[in-house]
C-alpha cells in the first residue's frame, strides 16, 4: 500500500493572503511530503493564479519532489473536472491523505467529494490553514472543520483525522511492516 498525499493550494497566490500559523502548516505538509511514497499537488486556476504564472506556482517553501504529480483545477472540489481520480488511479489507491488550504473551501469540499466518490481519507488536522473570516476566527474553523470531517457518515469510506506525527508513524510502520514481510 503506498502513502499518498494529496496537497491542496498551496500555492503563491493563495498564500499572499494572510493564513493562520502558515509556517508552522508548511513545516508539517513538509513532513508529510518527505514521508509520503506519492505526492500529488492541486492547482487553483482562478484570476491571477493562470498556468505559468508565478501566482499560480506551488510556493516556494513546499518541497516538491521529482516524482510529484499535477492536477489543475477550477472549482473548490478537486474532484471536479479534473484529473485528480485518474492520478490516484495511476498510483493505484483509493486511499489518500490530505492538507493544505483553505480549510472552508478546497479542502473541505475535496474532502467530502472524494468520500462520496468511494475514497478513505485521512485528514491531517493539523496540516491544513486557512484565513480569518468576517464571523469566525481561522482557528476555530480549523477546529470545526476538524470536528465535522471525523463525525462524516459515509459508510464504507472513513474519513479519519490525525496529527501529522501520528500518520507519519503509521507510514513508517506500515513500511517496515512491508520490509520484514
Amino acid at each position: 500500500m503506498k502513502n499518498v498525499l494529496v496537497v491542496i493550494d498551496m500555492q503563491s497566490g493563495v498564500l499572499a493572503v494572510e493564513r493562520f500559523q502558515i509556517n508552522e502548516k508548511i513545516a508539517l505538509i513538509n513532513q508529510l511530503i518527505d514521508a509520503a511514497d506519492e505526492v500529488i499537488f492541486i492547482r487553483h486556476c482562478e484570476g491571477e493564479m493562470q498556468p505559468g504564472t508565478l501566482a499560480w506556482q506551488i510556493a516556494p517553501a513546499i518541497i516538491q519532489p521529482e516524482n510529484a504529480r499535477y492536477v489543475s483545477k477550477t472549482a473548490c472540489d478537486g474532484f471536479f473536472q479534473t484529473t485528480l481520480a485518474r492520478e490516484l488511479n495511476a498510483c493505484g489507491e483509493r486511499t489518500f491523505t490530505v492538507c493544505g488550504c483553505a480549510t472552508d473551501y478546497c479542502v473541505d469540499t475535496t474532502i467530502k467529494a472524494g468520500a462520496s466518490l468511494g475514497y478513505a481519507i485521512t485528514v491531517a488536522g493539523d496540516a491544513h490553514t486557512t484565513a480569518e473570516r468576517t464571523f469566525v476566527s481561522a482557528q476555530q474553523l480549523i477546529c470545526h472543520h476538524n470536528e465535522v470531517w471525523a463525525g462524516l457518515i459515509v459508510p464504507g469510506h472513513p474519513v479519519q483525522v490525525a496529527a501529522t506525527r501520528n500518520i507519519i508513524r503509521r507510514w513508517v510502520s506500515a513500511d517496515q511492516v512491508g520490509v520484514t514481510s
